[in-house]
């Protein structure tokens, strides 16, 4: 039994399948948690699943690549996923109508102070000017907020990992913290979610309410436009 578990294993860490089948598991375990928890936000089913697969990889020492060459199905899919928001967001239209020089400036102000605060706090703690500068672009989506960091002259890795920790960070906490500022509006709640924490935070709205997760997914794209030129232009006026 242990030679035929021997072989298998020796065939599924160097299989496609290892990636596929991990990261699928992962996610419907961290979903099965997060259902028997009453919905915890400290049991985020993808701050959990990140959590499972680092702990599966480190303890079978399988290398971030080969994990990779099966998860990238999964990866593929997330471009088109993004696109869907599109779907319940139309179903917004009305409010849309109303409402967008609101919206506009709301994701305008927000994408300024998250990353206008995040430089400010590095630079009160002695932060280095490509740490600032990393920093700058860390409330968007990965691609974009690596460009920006390419751009700019920071450091398109420590961006990128900033980002997740924002994403995770900020769909742990933020229902709570806007529960405590009783804001219960799911557009708005939406909006705060998908601008301080992007796509992970979109997917904490979208727990809520079909709502609050469409005006997540606009704030996104809205977040990352503005970041992607407002970073450089004010970066470029101060040098």
């Amino acid at each position: 039994m242990s030679q035929d578990f021997a072989g298998l294993w020796v065939y599924l860490s160097t299989s496609p399948l290892l990636g596929l089948t991990s990261t699928l598991l992962a996610y419907q375990v961290a979903v099965w948690l997060f259902e028997k928890s009453g919905r915890t936000p400290l049991l985020n089913p993808m701050v959990v699943s990140v959590f499972m697969i680092v702990a599966f990889l480190m303890a079978t020492g399988t290398p971030y690549r080969t994990y990779f060459d099966g998860a990238q199905f999964v990866h593929f899919l997330l471009g088109p996923a993004t696109v869907a928001l599109a779907v319940p967001l139309y179903n917004q239209l009305p409010i849309l109508r109303r409402a967008w020089p609101v919206i506009l400036l709301v994701v305008l102000v927000g994408a300024l102070i998250a990353g206008g605060g995040a430089v400010l706090i590095a630079w009160v703690l002695g932060g280095s000017e490509k740490v600032m500068l990393s920093l700058a672009a860390k409330s968007v989506t990965t691609p974009i907020a690596m460009g920006i960091a390419e751009r700019v002259g920071g450091i398109p890795s420590l961006t990128a990992v900033m980002v997740l920790l924002t994403g995770i960070s900020g769909s742990m906490a933020g229902a709570w913290i806007l529960d405590l500022a009783r804001v219960r509006d799911q557009a708005a709640r939406g909006l705060a979610l998908g601008i301080a924490a992007h796509g992970i935070g979109t997917v904490r709205a979208l727990q809520m309410s079909e709502k609050a997760g469409a005006f997540g997914g606009l704030a996104i794209g809205l977040t990352g436009l503005f970041t992607a030129v407002l970073v450089p232009l004010i970066l470029g006026l101060l040098r």
